[in-house]
């Protein structure tokens, strides 16, 4: 498997664990969302606005559309579950149709980082996506922690590659579009 199918599956792995988060979090108790809770953010709202955010960030440097850190400052944070876990699905089909498209010779391509007060950083965009992913990963396990302490579950994150796994998971994956 070449470097661009890796990253297409990740993006569909992003999708799908995106998914089943939101799927929990959507089904919290009236004040769960937002309620202060022990990890790098101070609940599952703030956690998941920057998860979001910080995706936009790394994607508007891959496709090169000049935002930059601009970004930040035009963030509008989502009080609502709902309307949070609609735009990250957008972004997470955006982000799948951008890795569909990518060629290999993409990934050593480097782009401009907006790194404010240090500069326009050039970056290649394959390291980009991946800490994209990483970032993604890292702070969803924060979520799927802080679930552990509400009136919904954390959901199961870790089937979705492996064809065993995915037996289980045929109607799910294939309500996404995977």
């Amino acid at each position: 498997m070449d470097m661009t199918s890796h990253f297409c599956r990740m993006a569909r792995n992003n999708l799908w664990s995106n998914d089943r988060i939101y799927r929990a979090v959507t089904a919290l108790q009236p004040g769960e969302f937002a309620a202060t809770r022990t990890s790098f953010f101070p609940s599952l709202q703030e956690t998941l606005n920057h998860i979001l955010e910080v995706d936009l960030y790394y994607l508007d440097m891959i496709e090169e559309t000049g935002e930059g850190r601009r970004i930040f400052d035009r963030f509008v944070v989502f009080e609502d579950a709902v309307a949070l876990a609609e735009a990250q699905l957008v972004f997470d089909r955006r982000l799948v149709a951008v890795c569909d498209r990518l060629a290999e010779a993409d990934l050593d391509r480097r782009v401009l980082s907006d790194r404010g007060e240090a500069g326009q950083i050039p970056e290649r965009i394959g390291d980009l996506l991946a800490h994209l992913f990483i970032h993604q990963i890292h702070h969803r396990g924060q979520v799927h922690a802080m679930l552990s302490g509400t009136s919904v579950a954390p959901p199961q994150l870790d089937e979705f590659f492996l064809d065993y796994d995915l037996q289980f998971r045929v109607g799910e994956v294939e309500g996404l579009g995977l």
